[in-house]
Order: C-alpha cells, then structure tokens, then sequence
C-alpha cells in the first residue's frame, strides 16, 4: 500500500499507461470532431455560406467532441479510484484525469466562444 504522506511515487507502468489513454482519447476526439466537422460541412442546409452556418452544425461540433472528452476525463478519474483501490500509485491517473478536465474546458469555452458570434 501507498503511503500518501511519504509522496514516493514512482510507478512508470502507470505513467507509461496514463500517457497512453490520453494519447488515445485525444485521437478518438480529433475523429470525432473530424467527423462532425465533415458532417457540418456536407449539410444542404449551408450550401455556399460558411460551413457552421445554423446552430444544429454548431451545436453538434461544439458538443459532440466536448463529450468525448469529458468521457475520457470521468474514464481516468474511475482509472483513479481502482489504482487507489489497489493500493497503488493513484496520483498519476488523478492528473491525467485533471489534465483531460482542463482541455475539456479549454475546448467547451474556446468553441462557445466562436460559436457565439
């Protein structure tokens, strides 16, 4: 078992294994956007305007993606609380769990932001 109060972890395992998921959920989510940018930009509704032109194109753009990472973000939270279970070195998954939050957000408020004008 970890003691927390000692702050000795050190498990590249765990690194190695954080930095893979949020490599893979960072792809998935540029898929994901991909495909609702393509979407976006196939619709008869916008023929000859910008491509976001309405707010379903937009909604599905800004949204859709920013689910996918808040899925990632709420997967390595619960990756957390098993490595903490187990009594191993939880801290890593915490922060990649925090660091999948922040671009969460950097994503939701950058593309309200857009999508507001």
């Amino acid at each position: 078992m970890v003691n927390d109060v000692e702050k000795r972890w050190n498990d590249p395992g765990a690194v190695r294994g954080a930095v893979r998921y949020l490599a893979a959920m960072l792809v998935v989510t540029a898929v994901v956007f991909g495909a609702c940018v393509l979407w976006a930009s196939r619709r008869d509704a916008c023929a000859g305007e910008r491509m976001l032109c309405d707010g379903a194109a937009q909604g599905v753009t800004l949204l859709v993606p920013a689910a996918a990472l808040l899925l990632g973000a709420i997967g390595a939270f619960v990756r957390t609380f098993q490595v903490w279970r187990r009594g191993g070195g939880w801290p890593i998954w915490q922060g990649a769990g925090w660091f999948a939050l922040v671009l969460f957000m950097a994503y939701l408020s950058i593309g309200g932001t857009a999508s507001a004008r």
